[in-house]
């Protein structure tokens, strides 16, 4: 006989600091076996495949960022592992770069395991690793619901509503950030069962979870401490001294365990962040970032504004009919619906009954508003007081980040009422309950058609208002019906019911669109496998044969969006990149900008003023691919100064024939003022392969001034984090090697160490004297962090009573994409191969515009 599910009671459970479910206790063991947690998990993971299948199928793809960026991190770190080399410095961007630490590397993430799996990893493979992350968060978050002994019911809405709702869905092309998010909810379960249990395993795991959401940070990673912070004070709060004792041992496990996962990163991330063109991110910048309070509606009208149906033109907030130039966001930012139950749930009885203010998730609720508030930003006072109390706010851009901890703290709000509901004696819903319902039901569509006339889109905003009530009445009747579901088989028909209603909701509102999931193809370039014309060209062109000192660099000037990285992938070098994070030093002689989508952007120096010039020849720069003729894009270039040599789909590859190669032995020196140099863009009259400028004296006293000089040198090896060079020369000079200058790296002479001077404004040499010798470049990103955090220290002005190292100062140029037109972002509209894979036509123009590229998420 089928034994049901009855006479439940809600009892205090002050060890758990939650509620717990029973006649006097937990779910008996058939109730386990017919509605327990394996068959809610079984659930989840099914609703999972079953939404990420037009990623997992290979049928679309992440685009944007997911693509343009971190497919080619995750590339890199293959192809690094797979030939014996080091990730930790990667030469095919911005002259050179310390991946070791860059946020957005991936190294310190579970790509790495993807990485030294699969030489090669391909689209399909990293939209699944990225889909994992959400997969592995819902889990979590199961796991939560069923240490508190809550209705299995609510761990699956949570689950779902956690991997499919709000910015888990519309922004899963920030893979960072996905990955914080789902490291939240692990640590935010281990750490909730360190606080239920006192354990100290549960400690450990806590702060290695929280160590990994925090290893690469983002914002997201840095709201998610907060809340996990909260999370404690709170049970501190609740609990009183008892509680405190009996969380100081396995807290202090945490905090150790934590801090050593986090802390020789964070310090390789702090000291490369000082050294790069990060933007002083003021108040009023950071508050450009906020979600509008309109797209509020959204939590309720999933596609109000237009975002996901290509017919309809977004007209939100972020659009030029809005408040353009003062808000800087993409369109699938300001979107936060996470299901029509869920959103009921908090309503009705959320608010209804007052059971968001339970004791067991009162903290939860509190925190809940907070990030609503802090998401929100500019549109009240609350996030100035964020802004300058709360530490790392100041480090970022963007409030509206803040929708992907919305998005998993509604989903555990929302799971919690649909326990409460199968909790209570009498589970149907009240007066009260309707009254409320019908009351949100009438409010929602008047503001949403308030909002829509105002703009003058009420014809638009019909559809998503009409499906928007059909959904919500379809989530009360079904929480009307719930209440038929207490005896017999019930239970696991209100785990069906629940899956199925909420998971065909989150699939037809948030999912794939253009935002979201675009045809493969699209992203050719970006296959190591590609047979894309420019590529093969460049790849032939740049092939040098065993020993050659010439590594030439090419330039990618503005072929689109997804090709910046693209040296990456296919291994050559590219002065310029995809990443709001490049050395100052090289951004400012160079004129790099955190993308070159459009040739537009290309920004010229006065150490850089054209392809012509001195730096572009120091550089190697010796291949520029351009989709104009390149004399549209450089005015300053004279007929010969550049050849054409092809012409591919995608337009011109020019050579500059003046490119000095990537290794030199230079006779004589001369003392310049690099940084007078950048600013005038006037070299000393100096032939360069006769003397190397130095910004000191070399160690060997030599006569400064210029000299002829013949020397061999031949390559041994060059990889990511090792060049050898075998040199043999007559007389005494300089090894120069034409890789940015970097404080991490280290040289040895014939295995006796040497100083690596700065050269020629960002290079490097080494001084030797004649005969033959073997120098040998190394990158020790251990030894020279250290080192220069003791400079640091040791040269730093402290005041009396300070003993304090003092933050880096911030510079001041802003990671804005000059331009825009040709930036192929949600924020300027859909691009032109968006537009073709769509099927639509072409683009209205759209004027007075500035955007924001889109890696400025992480």
């Amino acid at each position: 006989m089928v034994r049901p599910l009855t006479g439940w009671t809600v009892v205090p459970d002050p060890g758990a600091s939650g509620m717990k479910m029973g006649p006097g206790g937990p779910l008996d063991a058939h109730s386990r076996r017919v509605a327990g947690y394996g068959l809610a998990a079984m659930a989840f993971i099914c609703v999972w495949v079953l939404l990420c299948w037009p990623w997992l199928s290979g049928a679309v793809t992440i685009p944007f960022d997911a693509k343009a960026h971190f497919q080619a991190q995750i590339q890199f770190l293959a192809r690094a592992l797979h030939s014996g080399q080091s990730p930790f410095w990667t030469h095919n961007v911005f002259g050179g770069s310390p991946q070791v630490a860059d946020p957005q590397s991936l190294i310190f993430s579970p790509a790495i395991l993807l990485a030294a799996l699969v030489p090669s990893p391909s689209f399909r493979a990293v939209d699944a690793y990225v889909l994992a992350h959400l997969l592995a968060g819902g889990l979590a978050l199961m796991m939560f619901f069923r240490d508190r002994n809550w209705h299995p019911a609510g761990g699956l809405l949570a689950a779902i509503v956690f991997a499919f709702g709000a910015s888990a869905a519309w922004r899963v092309q920030h893979v960072g950030q996905i990955a914080s998010l789902a490291f939240f909810a692990i640590a935010f379960w281990l750490t909730a069962r360190m606080l239920q249990r006192g354990s100290l395993a549960a400690g450990a795991l806590a702060g290695f979870a929280a160590g990994l959401m925090m290893v690469e940070p983002d914002q997201v990673a840095l709201l998610g401490a907060y809340i996990l912070i909260g999370v404690v004070v709170a049970h501190w709060l609740s609990g009183g001294w008892p509680a405190l004792r009996a969380s100081i041992l396995p807290g202090a496990v945490a905090a150790v365990v934590g801090l050593v996962v986090v802390a020789l990163p964070l310090l390789w991330t702090w000291l490369f962040a000082e050294a790069t063109t990060r933007p002083a991110v003021d108040l009023v910048e950071a508050g450009r970032g906020s979600l509008h309070p309109a797209s509020l509606l959204t939590a309720f009208v999933a596609d109000l504004f237009g975002a996901q149906d290509p017919q309809v033109d977004f007209w939100g907030p972020y659009s030029p009919s809005w408040n353009a130039k003062e808000l800087f966001l993409s369109q699938n930012m300001g979107q936060v619906y996470f299901g029509a139950l869920p959103a009921l749930l908090l309503i009705v009885p959320g608010l209804s009954r007052g059971w968001l203010w339970d004791r067991g998730i009162r903290s939860l609720s509190i925190l809940f508003a907070l990030m609503v508030l802090f998401a929100i930003g500019r549109y009240t006072p609350a996030f100035a007081a964020f802004y300058h109390f709360l530490p790392g706010v100041d480090a970022f851009r963007r409030p509206a980040d803040a929708t992907f901890l919305i998005g998993a703290l509604g989903a555990v709000l929302s799971g919690y009422m649909l326990h409460r509901l199968f909790s209570e004696p009498q589970l149907g819903l009240t007066k009260r309950d309707w009254l409320w319902g019908a009351g949100l039901v009438v409010a929602l569509a008047g503001l949403a058609l308030l909002v829509s006339s105002q703009q003058g889109r009420l014809a638009e905003a019909l559809k998503p208002v009409a499906l928007a009530l059909l959904w919500l009445s379809l989530a009360l009747a079904l929480l009307h019906g719930l209440s038929r579901l207490r005896r017999g088989l019930g239970p696991l028909a209100a785990l069906l019911l629940v899956a199925g209603v909420v998971a065909a909701d989150l699939g037809v509102n948030n999912g794939p669109n253009e935002s979201t999931a675009l045809a493969p193809d699209i992203y050719d370039v970006l296959r190591p496998e590609t047979r894309n014309e420019t590529v093969q060209v460049l790849k032939r062109l740049t092939a040098q044969p065993a020993g050659s000192a010439r590594r030439d660099r090419v330039e990618l000037l503005g072929l689109g969006f997804e090709w910046p990285n693209a040296g990456m992938v296919h291994g050559f070098d590219h002065t310029l990149g995809y990443n709001p994070l490049r050395l100052a030093d090289f951004s400012d002689a160079v004129g790099t900008r955190d993308t070159i989508a459009g040739p537009d952007q290309r920004k010229f120096t006065p150490l850089f003023p054209s392809y012509r010039c001195r730096l572009a020849d120091l550089l190697g720069l010796r291949y520029i691919a351009s989709p104009l003729p390149i004399e549209q894009v450089d005015h300053a270039l004279r007929d010969g100064d550049l050849r054409l040599i092809a012409r591919t789909k995608e337009g011109y590859v020019y050579e500059n024939p003046r490119a000095l190669p990537r290794v030199q032995f230079v006779g004589g020196w001369e003392l310049a003022d690099f940084d007078a140099m950048k600013q005038s863009g006037r070299w000393p009259e100096v032939d360069p392969q006769q003397a190397v400028l130095l910004d000191a004296e070399p160690p060997l006293g030599v006569p400064e001034g210029p000299v002829q000089a013949r020397a061999e040198v031949t390559v041994l090896r060059y990889e990511n984090t090792e060049v050898e060079i075998e040199v043999t020369a007559s007389t005494a000079g300089f090894v120069v090697l034409n890789d940015i200058w970097h404080p991490w790296w280290r040289a040895e002479v014939d295995g006796v160490d040497s100083e690596i001077l700065k050269a020629n404004v960002l290079f490097r040499a080494v001084q030797v004297l004649a005969g033959t010798h073997k120098v040998r470049f190394s990158f020790r990103p251990i030894e020279g962090a250290f080192a220069e955090l003791h400079e640091r220290v040791s040269s730093a002005p402290v005041e009396e009573g300070e003993d304090v190292l003092p933050l880096p100062p911030l510079k001041d140029e802003p990671l804005v994409a000059d331009g825009g037109s040709l930036l192929p972002s949600l924020l300027s509209g859909r691009s032109r191969q968006v537009r073709e894979s769509l099927g639509l036509g072409p683009a209205a123009p759209v004027v007075g515009r500035e955007t924001v590229s889109s890696a400025l998420a992480h």
